[in-house]
């Protein structure tokens, strides 16, 4: 399914530039060297199905902290990410992901109202890297609506093109997209498949069994329409 916009959309780089290819050895393997992470709003879209603009800003460790909280908290939300907790565990997890390179949390609102989070993160470094042939600049994102007013399959849709499209303006080097929701989860997948994503196997985490998502480059923007 594609999707029709109203111009314009825009992805911000905050004074980032695309960082040199070189490498450095961390824990799990190889990988260039990653930008220092994003501040402010990053991406704005306007979309002309769900009728209203999406927008994805970094998230704010300390301001966001209640709207994070509240999140997590909810019950739909702990049975997928297993993160319910304390303020102060909440706190410390935002504050180990600002010293973490290859991840950063970002807040989407439609219309300026807060509704979702999402993570962005490298492919190669994160704990799906060595499940599968990697690439320098693959990226991949997990994701959440928060906001149950937001909740929906146009939003949903729209979410999931907007973080891809994210992702694909951010670095122009990347050529996929990963994920690996979990395999129990047929309408997750359904909704990559309907934006461009393909499963490409399924496999086990300690935790979950979950399916490889790739999403190519070309074919995002075949399915995309932007």
């Amino acid at each position: 399914m594609s999707i029709s916009t109203i111009p314009s959309h825009t992805s911000k780089k905050d004074e980032r530039t695309i960082m040199p290819d070189s490498s450095r050895i961390p824990h799990q393997a190889d990988h260039p060297i990653r930008p220092p992470q994003p501040r402010g709003q990053v991406y704005s879209r306007a979309d002309a199905i769900v009728g209203q603009t999406f927008s994805m800003r970094v998230i704010d460790p300390v301001a966001d902290l209640d709207l994070f909280h509240g999140w997590m908290n909810q019950p739909r939300v702990d049975i997928h990410w297993d993160l319910a907790g304390s303020r102060e565990d909440h706190a410390d997890y935002l504050r180990r992901q600002a010293e973490d390179p290859h991840i950063y949390g970002l807040i989407s609102a439609f219309d300026g109202e807060d509704t979702g989070y999402f993570e962005a993160y490298w492919a190669k470094e994160d704990r799906l890297g060595p499940y599968y042939d990697a690439e320098d600049y693959d990226r991949g994102w997990h994701g959440l609506i928060g906001n149950p007013k937001m909740l929906g399959r146009h939003r949903t849709l729209c979410a999931f093109r907007s973080i891809s499209h994210y992702l694909f303006l951010d670095e122009p080097r990347t050529r996929r997209i990963v994920g690996e929701p979990n395999a129990a989860h047929p309408h997750m997948i359904r909704y990559g498949e309907m934006v461009g994503y393909r499963k490409v196997k399924e496999f086990d985490f300690p935790h979950k069994r979950a399916a490889l998502l790739i999403c190519e480059r070309e074919e995002f923007f075949r399915h995309a329409g932007f």
